[in-house]
């Protein structure tokens, strides 16, 4: 059955190109729709009762005037203030301030205000609304209003200059946080989208360590995407072929191994009774070995099917079979871990180091734990321990200690190797640490 066809992915460049284009855009957008939907500011204006009183004999305190201060200057405000309006509001405050109108000098640099009839019409709506005349007079910051003195002097008013989070910014300002939170979602998507194959990258090479046999990555996605999936499959298939390779030699050495040494025991049958026993006690160890060797190859080659599984009842049930055979093992009150794993290879793991337990340490005993996201097996013993340089040379294969674990306790030095293999085939680890006071701990910690 043939697949739909599906539509090329844009590549990841390509993706990142239009993600920042379109954040522009978006961005330049919304700023336009700010300053074409917003009103303008309106500016800071002064009625002339405002100024005139300021000016006068008696000023307000400066927590009761609107922002205004009072400077003295020799010379007048400049340059002067010009237009059509100008001699009525001079006239105005010459009159609310008795002076000769040749003693008031208005000066400013500005002209657009006047000219915007919307921004007057927005004033002149205020001012009415402040109990004000529709023809009342005012002035549009900033400005400078002198009255001469009798010294000759100027007495000047001007208004405060404005702070930096005036009225309009502050409208502006939050507009733009507006459009900030309207932005994060989209550039979460985004973000969630162009970062997801890294996480797939990641959960398929944790995958890979807890099982070289794991699915293949999907190729879909951009083009980059595509080839470093294909990639990571290649390299995948390439390290079983690998692995599999050496166990299939290995297995076929230790196999044909089997044969010469058949013909060296019809051989030794013709050498003294004196040399004979060593000789074959010395076959009896190679062909030992080799039978070591085969069945940890079979197991490592095997890939057992991986069911949720109860941890604790897996290690109560193997102390009770060892209990039954007289040995000492027990378990601890334990907690309920479930896991899912190979119930057969992980039976073997635990079977080892508590038979490992009973024989180098005369006792064992086993505790199951959880420790956030993993499943932790302890097993201790009441042995000797091992020296601090052993602690990770005992998971060699064929390595074991002398002399107290020799030949003659049995086994071929395998044990501990397919213990470690078993528990990082499933993404975890074993490790030994030995006990303050006395005794070997083995601990298991495997992903829960």
């Amino acid at each position: 059955m043939t697949r739909p066809h599906r539509a090329p992915t844009a590549t990841l460049f390509g993706q990142l190109l239009a993600l920042i284009v379109l954040s522009l855009v978006a961005a330049q957008g919304i700023s336009a729709f700010i300053v074409f939907q917003l009103p303008p500011p309106t500016p800071d204006f002064y009625r002339l009762s405002e100024i005139a009183q300021t000016l006068g004999p008696n000023p307000p305190s400066f927590t009761e005037r609107r922002a205004l201060k009072v400077l003295i200057r020799p010379e007048p405000p400049s340059p002067p203030l010009r237009g059509r309006y100008v001699p009525a509001i001079k006239a105005n405050l010459a009159e609310a301030l008795g002076v000769a109108e040749d003693d008031i000098k208005i000066g400013a640099e500005y002209r657009p205000p006047w000219t915007d009839r919307r921004t007057l019409r927005t004033i002149r709506a205020r001012i009415i609304r402040e109990g004000g005349g529709r023809d009342e007079h005012f002035l549009i910051a900033p400005f400078e209003v002198g009255v001469r003195q009798a010294d000759g002097g100027w007495r000047i008013v001007q208004p405060e200059p404005p702070g930096f989070f005036s009225p309009w910014r502050q409208r502006v300002a939050l507009w733009f946080l507006l459009s900030a939170l309207v932005m994060v979602p989209i550039a979460w998507l985004f973000a969630r989208r162009l970062s997801r194959p890294i996480s797939l990258f990641a959960e398929a090479a944790d995958r890979l360590g807890r099982d070289p046999r794991a699915e293949p990555l999907p190729l879909k996605g951009s083009a980059e995407i595509r080839v470093a999936a294909k990639a990571f499959n290649d390299m995948q298939e390439r390290l079983a072929r690998y692995v599999d390779d050496r166990t299939a030699m290995v297995a076929a050495i230790a196999h044909d191994l089997r044969t010469p040494l058949t013909r060296l025991r019809f051989r030794i049958e013709s050498v003294p009774d004196a040399e004979r026993g060593k000789m074959a006690a010395d076959l009896d160890q190679m062909e030992e070995m080799i039978a070591a060797t085969l069945s940890f190859v079979r197991d490592a080659g095997q890939r057992g099917e991986r069911t949720p599984l109860e941890l604790s009842s897996l290690v109560e049930s193997l102390c009770d079979e060892m209990s039954e055979t007289g040995s000492k093992c027990e378990v601890e009150r334990s907690e309920r871990v479930i896991l899912s794993g190979d119930p057969l290879a992980l039976r073997r793991l635990f079977s080892n180091l508590l038979e490992n337990a009973v024989k180098f340490g005369g006792a064992a005993r086993a505790r199951v734990f959880r420790d956030g996201p993993t499943a932790v097996v302890e097993i201790d013993d009441d042995g000797p321990g091992v020296p601090e340089e052993d602690l990770e040379r005992v998971f060699d294969p064929f390595y074991r200690r002398e002399p107290s674990r020799s030949r003659q306790t049995g086994g071929a030095g395998l044990g501990l190797a397919v213990v470690r293999s078993v528990a990082r085939g499933h993404g975890g680890d074993v490790t030994l640490f030995n006990r303050t006071g006395g005794g070997l701990t083995a601990r298991v910690m495997l992903p829960a």
